[in-house]
């Protein structure tokens, strides 16, 4: 195993103590890389479903394929 897949074993370790220690846990998710790569590793810690509830603000700055983007995730069920 190398440097990345324990961080990123790390990674959904948290994630899921989070869920399990946590009443009323959100994840933000801004349409960026960052928050992306959380809600891929969320999906990946729950097995492909999202239980975490998703926060975003729209700001209205967002390009028309992020606005797209975001729309197809909420009809994908996460």
């Amino acid at each position: 195993m190398d440097h990345l897949d324990e961080l990123e074993n790390q990674s959904i370790y948290i994630l899921r103590e989070a869920y399990k220690n946590f009443k009323n846990l959100a994840m933000l998710w801004s349409i960026g890389k960052d928050s992306t790569i959380m809600l891929w590793l969320a999906r990946k810690a729950f097995f492909g479903h999202c239980p975490i509830p998703l926060v975003h603000i729209d700001t209205t700055y967002k390009i028309p394929a992020m606005i797209e983007y975001r729309t197809f995730m909420q009809r994908s069920g996460d």
